[in-house]
């Protein structure tokens, strides 16, 4: 009798240190049960792809993700800064450094690691009028018969299509058309900017002149297409952003007035320090630009919507899944 019950003891604590054993690897595969994060993204809803990407990942790991909300750039560093928002993925690094600066940089804000690597923004014209007037430089734009050529309201100045409010780059902007001294013979058309490039791609295909700003990676570059139906203009010194004048020549030897960037994930600091699962995940993942600009095109002709987006999403978790579980791996790791 007391033997039996000795066996029946020792198999119920074999059964306990399964269970236990079995508790703790779920807790090591879900590090971020019973932990709520808040994601958001600009406007802009071609940033929609990337922060879907990592709520997937998020979720992964045993996040709970709450859908992503829209606030622009400014905002968006000040809420995750003082925690009412966890993370977003279209940080970048140069042109939202203000951004992160004013709100209060590496004291309160995480970002380790780069999502996106060699973005590239500046000024294009069509092809056709670059090559018969050997316009190569905004510099020419000075020029008041030069400017003219890209009037599109008859007041006799040059229309660029520009950046929205808000989003950091018309800063930029309007410190080059200072420097370049482009005041009197340049406008720079600020509002929605896909409303505005719908406008500028509708003039392009009528045969006519176009001057813009536009950014990589986005779809723009896959329909007017940089050497073929488009030219990038560059600028005669560097004028850039903020209190320093940097160097913007590009490794190339080109020279567009931006420096090349870096998209990175942004996170509330005293989150990341919790949770080191989700801060190595931030650190780990790295998304090609040329996989940013197809999405983008996709969504550009038709499939925008929040289901679309989802199938791009999971689509190319598929494609990539050993990446991506890789991702996942490492997570974990970080949070045993």
């Amino acid at each position: 009798m007391k033997k039996t019950s000795l066996l029946i003891a020792r198999r119920l604590l074999a059964l306990g240190f399964v269970a236990f054993g079995l508790a703790a690897q779920a807790a090591n595969d879900l590090p971020g049960k019973g932990v709520t994060v808040q994601p958001l993204k600009s406007s802009l809803a071609e940033e929609a792809f990337q922060t879907l990407l990592v709520m997937r990942a998020l979720e992964k790991l045993g996040y709970t993700v709450e859908p992503m909300k829209d606030l622009e750039p400014a905002t968006e560093h000040l809420a995750i800064a003082n925690g009412d928002a966890t993370f977003m993925t279209n940080h970048w690094s140069l042109l939202h450094a203000d951004f992160y600066k004013n709100s209060g940089g590496d004291a309160k804000l995480s970002r380790k690691g780069v999502y996106s690597d060699g973005a590239v923004q500046g000024y294009l014209i069509d092809r056709k009028t670059a090559e018969q007037y050997n316009i190569t430089n905004v510099a020419q734009l000075k020029d008041p018969a030069i400017a003219k050529l890209f009037d599109t309201d008859g007041d006799g100045k040059a229309d660029l299509t520009g950046c929205t409010p808000g989003w950091g780059c018309e800063l930029a902007i309007e410190k080059h058309l200072t420097a370049y001294q482009l005041r009197d013979t340049v406008t720079h058309k600020q509002g929605s900017y896909a409303a505005l490039m719908a406008d500028t791609i509708a003039r392009f295909k009528q045969d006519k002149p176009i001057l813009y700003y536009t950014w990589t990676p986005y779809w723009v570059s896959a329909v007017l297409r940089p050497g073929a139906d488009v030219v990038w203009l560059q600028v005669p010194f560097s004028s850039s952003q903020g209190g320093e004048n940097v160097d913007t020549q590009l490794p190339n030897g080109k020279n567009y007035g931006f420096q090349a960037n870096q998209e990175q994930i942004v996170a509330n600091k005293a989150f990341v320090e919790k949770n080191p699962a989700a801060g190595k995940l931030f650190e780990v993942m790295k998304l090609p630009i040329g996989d940013i600009n197809a999405q983008n095109l996709r969504m550009s002709q038709g499939a925008n919507t929040q289901q679309d987006v989802e199938r791009h999403t999971d689509g190319w978790i598929r494609v990539h899944q050993p990446l991506f579980d890789g991702w996942i791996a490492e997570a974990r790791a970080a949070a045993r």
